[in-house]
């Protein structure tokens, strides 16, 4: 699965989505129905979903919802299955229940959640991060991530409107400093 990119020295992006949460970080988004026992398809939003999916519960939700709003659900099962991450809750018992599910997200809360390791990031850790290039210029503001089969995208939003995509390899990101909440990049602010 894509997703982890290596910004500087090795970092990696761990899990996340443009949802701007306090308490729960968003793992992935659930796709089509998987069979017709209740099974979903989950798009994660990290390259080892392993950790998390041995939670024995995930939450769910939508972009947006508060924390409160987020129902939690007993993971029956997770498994990754023709390289296809696939999801089994309880109470979700057959295909009709499951296709209600696409396009919901999936989380958990912070504290159910190992710590990132040194240069790792949850991407909910990375929005609102002011961006600035190497000259100082401000750039603007991450407002969401792009996860290709290449690396993770960064969303910058200027506050004009304008949006740039950077991509969130060590080439371009320099340094994440989270306790200045600052982004350093090798970008030009009219590239």
């Amino acid at each position: 699965m894509s997703g982890q990119a290596q910004p500087p020295d090795g970092a990696a992006v761990v899990a996340g989505d443009s949802a701007a949460l306090e308490d729960i970080v968003v793992l992935g988004r659930i796709g089509a129905a998987s069979g017709v026992r209740g099974e979903v398809h989950v798009h994660p939003f990290a390259d080892d979903p392993d950790q998390w999916s041995a939670l024995s519960h995930w939450w769910l939700g939508s972009e947006g919802d508060p924390p409160a709003r987020w129902q939690q659900r007993k993971l029956i099962r997770c498994a990754v299955r023709s390289g296809r991450l696939t999801a089994h809750f309880d109470g979700i018992a057959d295909r009709t229940q499951a296709e209600a599910l696409r396009g919901v997200l999936v989380g958990a809360p912070r504290s159910a959640l190992p710590a990132p390791a040194k240069d790792e990031y949850y991407w909910a850790d990375l929005l609102g991060l002011q961006v600035r290039n190497t000259r100082n210029q401000p750039l603007g503001h991450i407002v969401g991530l792009i996860d290709t089969p290449a690396n993770a995208v960064l969303q910058v939003a200027d506050g004009a409107g304008g949006e740039r995509l950077l991509p969130f390899v060590a080439a371009v990101v320099l340094e994440v400093d989270l306790a200045a909440r600052e982004v350093r990049v090798d970008w030009e602010a009219d590239w």
